[in-house]
């Protein structure tokens, strides 16, 4: 009788210890929120200036794609898949969405601290249409997006207060603020500064949720 008692105890120690495991591998933990600055992103900035026009010299007009996935540049080969989120070329933001790639993509330029936003907004998120006005998402042109343009210095600044809610090309959340355009993270650009070089800080959430903590 005893040893029979001891078979079923063993059995039942078996079954509970095995349901365990099984609930633990059904349960994963989720993957930590990523809160990180990428510095010196080059926007296609060119190779030099023309004296005379002060415009960008031995600009290739192609995007740099950057994935918040990987916190990383991705190769314009992939340009056509969902490998990137966003893409910078010179002032202009794209997102992987509508006519500029296959994703699920969208921004939202929103009006706050980075610091106040918790969480990304369950909709409002435009797509680039370039049929459309405006043809970006993240719409173009001092005042109306992420930068001002300072006529008396000469330099694109970061618009204070506002930052960009992305969703990424696969249904991610990321908010994001644009620190400088200049090459070295100038808070304080002068236009002798080299310009098309994107610094930003962001929080990226990988799991399906919507909050940034």
């Amino acid at each position: 009788m005893n040893s029979l008692k001891l078979f079923w105890s063993i059995v039942l120690f078996a079954c509970i210890s095995g349901l365990s495991i099984s609930c633990k591998d059904d349960d994963p933990q989720p993957d930590p929120i990523v809160a990180t600055t990428f510095t010196d992103l080059a926007a296609d900035p060119g190779t030099g200036v023309n004296p005379a026009t002060g415009q960008p010299t031995g600009i290739t007009n192609k995007y740099t794609l950057f994935s918040f996935k990987t916190g990383a540049v991705v190769a314009n080969a992939d340009s056509a898949s969902t490998k990137w989120d966003v893409g910078f070329r010179r002032t202009t933001i794209i997102v992987n969405a509508g006519t500029s790639g296959p994703g699920a993509a969208g921004a939202i330029v929103k009006a706050a601290l980075f610091d106040e936003v918790k969480e990304a907004p369950a909709d409002g998120y435009a797509i680039d249409n370039k049929t459309a006005t405006p043809a970006f998402a993240i719409p173009t042109g001092s005042g109306n997006g992420w930068y001002t343009y300072d006529a008396s210095a000469n330099v694109i600044k970061p618009t204070a207060g506002k930052i960009l809610i992305i969703r990424t090309a696969d249904g991610h959340y990321a908010k994001v603020e644009i620190l400088s355009y200049y090459k070295g993270n100038k808070s304080a650009p002068t236009s002798t500064d080299v310009s098309g070089h994107y610094s930003f800080r962001y929080v990226y959430q990988p799991n399906d949720s919507k909050s940034f903590e």
